[in-house]
């Protein structure tokens, strides 16, 4: 039976659902793409399995966070552009909510003893956690020697050279397109309209711009609150292959390049972003939340405003693409070459991935790494001791999460006990 033939009741019960959903999406994309179906095909039957699954795939595609990406989608699927509204914002509120509430109390508290011996530990998991992601992405996506090479070149370019993360990933993209297969014969399907597109495009083009340019008009073009919103309203755009691609990106950029926060202060922001539903990219959110605090002439509301500036600027491209290229999916998911692209640039996510791990790896067991440029060559040399108490934690919540498959949050929480004990000599 298809999505339309069994709709959600009454806008309530809509609702209710894709709250429940945002509240209780832990785990990742993985997890919140698990909760989605099991809500959505099999309990409420309101889409089915195939077209799911499709749906996943073309999300896929798309730069930005897939699973709200989808969460856009299954709601348009079934109630329209309404639906597809309610549904992501729905997908992205509880945990913006509680994001906000914990960086706010950062600011406030971080610099307790007792807070910074708690994020000790969490920053030590949170290694584990990368490395965790790294393996899961790596068996996934590495099938053959083209995939490992370009996982291997990726991470060189990323790690060695500096190379700029648009270009690495939209040039793994072209290499996987140009290797793509002739088109497949497939029944052909009704046409969309690609100029009713492109005016959704347009319209949703400007929301996205809105904040920017009100922040321009109010505080002038050159104001660190506009280059906030274009710096990330820019990886929005390019941050394809899912979460933790975005998080490589973003975490070099705003410690080495904006010095908006330190590589510590990112990590705890990653650990907070673990313990709450919704997206992982909400440590986007604590970003902007710190930078905006440290911003001249913003007060008092710097912080606020920061988050703010962020959250519009990350998701408003979800519903961009969902609404521009939805009514296209069963023409575009029809081209060999998108798929072949798509492989591509998983591979190369893993090199993306890999590069973002060795960096909190360096940070997080040494006092101090300096970068050391010799040409085009980049080399991050480690200072002062090595930490082996965070050595030890995390390659212990890494037995826990890799072997015994223990919680996320029961990892989390021993890892902090573990900061604590460590801090305190006991």
């Amino acid at each position: 039976m298809g999505a339309r033939d069994r709709p959600a009741e009454n806008w309530g019960e809509f609702l209710a659902v894709w709250l429940r959903i945002g509240a209780l999406g832990f785990g990742g994309p993985a997890g919140q793409i698990a909760l989605m179906h099991r809500e959505l095909v099999e309990r409420r039957g309101w889409i089915d399995d195939a077209t799911y699954l499709r749906a996943l795939n073309f999300c896929m595609l798309l730069p930005g966070p897939e699973a709200q990406q989808l969460s856009v989608w299954c709601g348009w699927r079934l109630r329209g552009v309404r639906g597809g509204l309610l549904a992501g914002l729905a997908f992205i509120i509880p945990g913006a909510a509680v994001m906000a509430a914990l960086t706010l109390l950062y600011l406030g508290y971080g610099r307790l003893p007792l807070v910074q011996a708690i994020f000790f530990g969490v920053q030590a998991v949170v290694l584990a956690i990368v490395a965790q992601a790294l393996t899961k992405v790596a068996k996934r996506a590495l099938h053959g020697r083209f995939a490992y090479g370009l996982a291997v070149a990726a991470f060189v370019a990323l790690f060695f050279f500096d190379a700029p993360f648009p270009a690495v990933v939209l040039g793994a993209g072209i290499i996987g397109w140009l290797r793509g297969g002739v088109a497949v014969n497939a029944a052909p399907v009704a046409a969309a309209s690609w100029r009713a597109s492109a005016a959704t495009a347009l319209l949703w083009a400007g929301i996205w711009a809105a904040p920017v340019v009100a922040a321009a008009l109010w505080l002038g073009p050159t104001h660190d609150l506009v280059t906030l919103g274009r710096f990330f309203a820019g990886q929005a755009a390019v941050t394809f292959g899912g979460a933790y691609a975005a998080l490589s990106y973003v975490a070099q950029a705003a410690v080495e390049q904006r010095g908006w926060l330190t590589a510590a202060e990112m990590i705890d922001g990653l650990g907070l972003a673990e313990t709450t539903p919704g997206p992982l990219v909400l440590v986007f959110q604590f970003v902007g939340g710190l930078a905006g605090a440290r911003f001249d002439g913003l007060g008092g509301a710097g912080a606020a405003l920061g988050m703010a500036m962020v959250l519009w600027v990350t998701f408003a491209p979800s519903f961009l693409w969902v609404f521009a290229l939805a009514p296209h999916l069963d023409a575009l998911m029809r081209r060999p070459a998108l798929a072949s692209a798509l492989q591509a640039i998983t591979a190369a996510v893993v090199g993306v991935m890999a590069n973002l791990a060795l960096w909190f790896a360096l940070h997080v067991l040494f006092d101090r790494v300096d970068a050391v440029r010799t040409g085009p060559l980049r080399l991050w040399v480690p200072g002062g001791g090595f930490d082996w108490g965070a050595a030890a934690i995390a390659v212990v919540a890494l037995i826990l999460l890799l072997r015994l498959r223990l919680a996320l949050g029961w990892v989390l929480a021993l890892g902090a006990v573990a900061g604590v004990a460590l801090m305190n000599g006991i």
